[in-house]
Order: structure tokens, then C-alpha cells, then sequence
């Protein structure tokens, strides 16, 4: 996996993900997997709404196992187009978190699984870009382990 800074409030995810993209997808645009895998290590999550269509709107938060305390964000579905690219935007409800940032998700087909391109911009300047860095690996790690494994169903007897 590697990283860029393009401005000083961006982050660039690059990684293959041994997965089909319908599998990958799905795992960004179903809430029940959302929470199973994006929240990173310590945190549990939790899906308050979910329109998942153009214009549609999602609200989400992550709390922290440790200390209890939660913080929550929401935004809008701008692009969905299935298997291949999805672009959101993402605002914290906390006031000290102002500003809205854009995350692009684009998937594209490789020798052995996905390539996973993710670019958020816009992160607020009181979040450390090593932290949301950080946090997006953890995330990515889960992923992975959600969408990577051929699990077939047990025969009924």
C-alpha cells in the first residue's frame, strides 16, 4: 500500500485487493459491511441512515472501545457506478471538525483481484494526516479480510 500527500489536507490509497470488483464494491456500498470494516482497530460502527443512490444520504458514526467516546459524520452519494467508482462526501458533526471532504473510489480489474485507488480530500486541518492515514490502513486491513476470502455456502443436510 502506498501514500501520497497531493495537497496538504489529501490523502491517495493505493492497494490491491485479492477480490473480484462486484465484491469490493459491494463491501463500500452495503451498511452491514461498512461497519464490519471501515471503522479502524478499536472502534465499533454504526449506520444511522443509508440512501445509497445519487443524491442519497448516509450518516454514520464510530465509537471508541476504550474511552466510550463517539464521533459521528455524514454526507452525500455523488457517484455510484457499480463495480468501478464511487465518489462521497464526508462532514463531521463536531464543530471543531469543519469542512466538507470528497473521497473518490475507483476500482479497476487486475491479474489477481482489484486495484483499490481511494482519494479523500478536503480532510480538516486539526485532523493529522498520519492519524487518517493510519486509520484508512487499519481499515483497508479489514477490508481485505471481509471481501478476500472464498467462503462457500455449507451444504443443508
Amino acid at each position: 500500500m502506498s501514500a501520497t500527500n497531493e495537497s496538504a489536507n489529501t490523502v491517495t490509497l493505493l492497494r490491491v485487493i485479492k477480490a473480484p470488483p462486484e465484491r469490493v464494491y459491494r463491501a463500500f456500498t452495503d451498511p452491514d459491511a461498512k461497519v464490519r470494516w471501515e471503522p479502524p482497530f478499536g472502534f465499533i460502527g454504526k449506520v444511522h441512515e443509508w440512501d445509497l443512490r445519487v443524491g442519497g444520504r448516509y450518516k454514520m458514526s464510530f465509537t471508541n472501545f476504550s474511552t466510550g467516546s463517539c464521533h459521528s459524520f455524514g454526507g452525500s452519494f455523488l457517484e455510484l457506478v457499480e463495480n468501478e467508482r464511487m465518489v462521497v462526501t464526508d462532514a463531521f458533526d463536531d464543530p471543531k471538525l469543519p469542512g466538507t471532504m470528497r473521497t473518490s473510489i475507483s476500482l479497476r480489474p487486475v491479474l489477481n483481484g482489484t486495484e483499490l485507488r481511494i482519494v479523500q480530500a478536503g480532510i480538516p486541518e486539526a485532523v493529522p494526516l498520519e492519524f487518517c492515514y493510519a486509520g484508512w490502513q487499519e481499515s483497508l486491513i479489514q477490508l481485505a479480510q471481509l471481501v478476500e476470502p472464498e467462503i462457500p455456502d455449507a451444504p443443508l443436510e
